[in-house]
């Protein structure tokens, strides 16, 4: 029977696809193309030495036989040390058999690659068809927004308990339970996420939803260098960190570091824009019937003018206008009108506003 163990572990290829946005890394390619390049070297050199040595020790094994059936002939006083001879150089055929074995086995459990997957093993062969990775859907922007609204409000639940996992074995296990959850949807809510929390200053939380987000865009990034489906890719992801050689480990563990230095700076970005929207809500709103700014033109009056404003004593205004330069008073005061903080004859108008809501009401009042 055809052991197809093997597909379960496969290497990603090295080559230079077009990643995920969020592990712009051109060092993973690299690493992972050194490591197991090396890796292979070394098996390589392993199995040249143990067939040398299997060779050699073969050798002295037909030459011990040799001398024991020439030294039987011609009974030489020799012959115990030279059985003993054979004996160990027998046990010694042994162990390198054993270990030659080992190596095979190590080789048949290494995952396959780029380099070694296309290596026919027999002349005929017959491979289900994978599951393929599902095309990228044409939407408009506000077409995305929506799907990912309802996407949200169908799994936030879940998709929370994601984030909150750690253990690779729970998180394995979880998404093997909802695999609703592989896509590309799952890791953009884990980033918004992430920047809220680092908003909010909760930088811990932060820092723990952010590896869960980088489990999942690698899961997504593993199936796309496969061209498979997302859910095909949670069981080979998950062995492969949870053995991963250092090179393998450092390179997600640099990618995540990079990910949180970059939630970092968006939610710094956000705030400072929060900020300036907020500055500018509040100038609006400042904003007087003349187009100034009242709290510019406040603070632009001479002291004594200014106190009449913020205490808003009406006589000390008066008086303060009559010690003043006619046209000094009268360009101040322009401008205080124009910036809303002095309504001329707002008795009147103020009247003239009830008086037509009087006879608004008796217009109501009169009709049949």
């Amino acid at each position: 029977m055809v052991d197809y163990s093997k597909w379960k572990n496969i290497e990603i290829s090295d080559d230079e696809d077009e990643t995920h946005p969020n592990i712009d890394t051109p060092s993973l390619f690299r690493w992972r193309h050194q490591a197991r390049v090396e890796r292979m070297e070394e098996m390589k050199k392993e199995a040249e030495e143990i067939k040398k040595k299997k060779e050699e020790t073969q050798r002295k094994v037909s030459q011990a036989k040799e001398k024991l059936a020439e030294a039987e002939k011609a009974g030489d006083a020799n012959l115990k040390e030279l059985k003993d001879s054979l004996a160990a150089l027998e046990k010694e055929v042994e162990a390198i058999r054993k270990k030659q074995e080992e190596h095979e086995k190590k080789e048949k459990m290494a995952p396959w690659n780029v380099d070694t997957i296309s290596q026919p093993g027999f002349a005929k062969t017959v491979i289900n068809k994978k599951a393929p990775r599902p095309k990228d859907e044409q939407l408009t922007d506000e077409e995305k927004e929506s799907r990912m609204k309802n996407f949200v409000k169908e799994n936030e639940k879940n998709l929370k308990h994601f984030g909150m996992l750690r253990r690779y074995e729970d998180s394995r296990a979880f998404l093997r339970e909802h695999l609703e959850l592989v896509c590309e949807d799952t890791a953009n809510y884990l980033v918004i996420w992430c920047i809220n929390l680092e908003m909010e200053e909760k930088h811990d939380l932060m820092e723990h939803v952010a590896h869960q987000t980088i489990c999942m865009q690698y899961i997504l990034e593993l199936a796309k260098q496969l061209d498979y489906d997302p859910r095909g890719c949670v069981d080979p992801f998950f062995s492969k960190i949870q053995i991963a050689d250092p090179s393998y480990k450092k390179s997600f563990d640099d990618e995540l570091d990079q990910f949180k230095d970059r939630i970092r700076r968006r939610a710094a970005e956000k705030i400072e824009e929060a900020i300036k929207e907020a500055e500018e809500e509040e100038r609006k709103a400042r904003i007087g019937p003349g187009g100034l700014d009242q709290l510019e033109v406040l603070e632009s009056l001479p002291e004594k003018l200014r106190k009449c404003f913020e205490t808003q004593d009406i006589q000390m205004l008066q008086d303060t206008i009559k010690e003043m330069d006619e046209e000094e008073a009268n360009y101040h005061m322009k401008r205080c009108v124009a910036a809303g903080l002095w309504i001329p004859d707002a008795k009147k108008k103020e009247a003239e506003a009830v008086g037509e809501d009087e006879a608004g009401t008796s217009d109501e009042q009169s009709k049949p």
